[in-house]
């Protein structure tokens, strides 16, 4: 691997060990939530707020994003009275290039949102749903094994990952059940919810590893939030009873999430998960277990065990080492 893929590879784990520091701090706050609303109201309440905050980047981004492209096609101007034929030939030609560019980004807009959106929200509705009966402790680890779904799923379908990525993948596996787990491991009611939820998890990292290479990450963190929202939407009503007083109550932890785990996470991983091998970008992401632990530790007085620093240390280890193993999948 050259100096360039090096730092493409460095710089976009960074982008997704940013994104899963904000989910880590999340777990209190979904567990914060659940205690007022149910996982519906909550999953499309910090959706909304994450569309919102995400609309105008959106925006702005489509419109330098297009004036950039009308301007490189724009670039071979041709002028004199001879050439108005050749002209109109080139401008129909600029403008042709135009629509079929943005017919291509409208289908990976539609089938990208769509795929991304609905596992994200089966995934997150399991989360949400699942930690009310679950220890946030217990949640962390079972979440996070998206880590060995992620390669795991890809092989199924053909992928092949250097061989020496699944060291790292063992290691965080080995470093999460140390900070995770204490005592005897049994599954209950909240846990199998949250392996459901890991599964989901899986599918929507690969999905964006697919569609993130043909439209503005941006825009495609949008698309899976619009149809998160119009499904958490029809559970919110369906099946709960949202009140004024319930959300208020749970209003905090909703924004915390709406912004920086739905506004800025989701679009860091986005971004950062742009023709990212996808086993390394599950090992980045998975440090949110990491970071929910050490926030609880810093932020909330509360102990960090030898173990716990032990499984910290083993998931940190695996994220440097994977920066060796390439970017490279067949």
């Amino acid at each position: 691997m050259n100096q360039k893929d090096k730092f493409y590879t460095l710089s976009h784990t960074l982008m997704l060990l940013v994104a899963s520091f904000f989910w880590g701090t999340t777990f209190v706050a979904q567990s914060l939530g659940a205690e007022y609303v149910g996982a519906g109201t909550y999953l499309a309440l910090r959706t909304y707020i994450g569309i919102v905050f995400l609309l105008p980047f959106v925006l702005y981004r489509d419109r330098e994003e297009y004036k950039r492209f009308a301007e490189a096609l724009s670039g071979s101007v041709i002028s004199g009275k001879k050439n108005n034929d050749k002209q109109r030939t080139h401008n129909s030609e600029h403008s042709l290039a135009l629509r079929k560019k943005r017919r291509l980004e409208i289908d990976a807009f539609i089938k990208g949102g769509v795929l991304a959106g609905l596992f994200i929200f089966l995934a997150s509705f399991a989360q949400q749903y699942g930690i009310a009966y679950t220890s946030v402790a217990k949640a962390g680890f079972l979440t996070t094994l998206y880590v060995v779904f992620v390669p795991v799923i890809s092989v199924a379908f053909g992928r092949r990952f250097d061989n020496k990525l699944w060291i790292c993948i063992a290691l965080s596996v080995m470093g999460m059940y140390l900070l995770c787990m204490k005592g005897s491991f049994y599954l209950e009611k909240g846990d199998a919810l949250m392996v459901l939820s890991a599964l989901g998890f899986s599918i929507q990292i690969l999905a964006v590893s697919r569609y993130s290479r043909k439209i503005d990450p941006v825009k495609l963190t949008l698309a899976q939030f619009i149809v998160e929202a119009f499904l958490a939407t029809i559970v919110m009503f369906a099946m709960e009873k949202p009140d004024i007083s319930s959300v208020q109550s749970a209003l905090p932890a909703i924004l915390y999430a709406g912004v920086f785990s739905s506004g800025i996470a989701y679009t860091l991983q986005s971004l950062g998960q742009k023709n990212l091998n996808p086993a390394i970008a599950s090992i980045a992401m998975c440090l949110e277990s990491v970071f929910g632990t050490l926030s609880g530790w810093i932020v909330l007085g509360q102990k960090l065990s030898l173990r716990e620093a032990a499984g910290c240390m083993l998931m940190f280890g695996a994220i440097v080492l994977s920066q060796f193993m390439g970017n490279n999948e067949t």
